[in-house]
């Protein structure tokens, strides 16, 4: 259920903005995002898995505050990203 160093370098490799960027929003979205999705199938096989819900809604509340950030911060940039992510808004 959790991320793995090399799926995590993948990420990050993949939405960073410099060289040097490891914890930008892009990228702390893409890591929740994947996070996200490995619990809900988590989720879908144990169906009676109450605490692990309740971390999956902690999760999609934190990624929807940082989309909110980024939406504020750049319109276009938002759009990428739920594009790239597959996240339906």
């Amino acid at each position: 259920m959790s991320i793995t160093a090399e799926k995590k370098l993948e990420l990050i490799g993949e939405f960073k903005k410099s060289d040097a960027d490891t914890g930008s929003p892009e990228i702390q979205v893409a890591v929740l995002t994947h996070r996200i999705t490995n619990l809900t199938e988590h989720l879908r096989a144990n169906k009676k898995d109450h605490a692990c819900r309740r971390g999956l809604l902690t999760l999609v509340a934190r990624r929807r505050s940082l989309l909110n950030y980024i939406s504020k911060q750049n319109e276009d940039q938002y759009k990428s990203l739920i594009e790239q992510l597959g996240i339906r808004k």
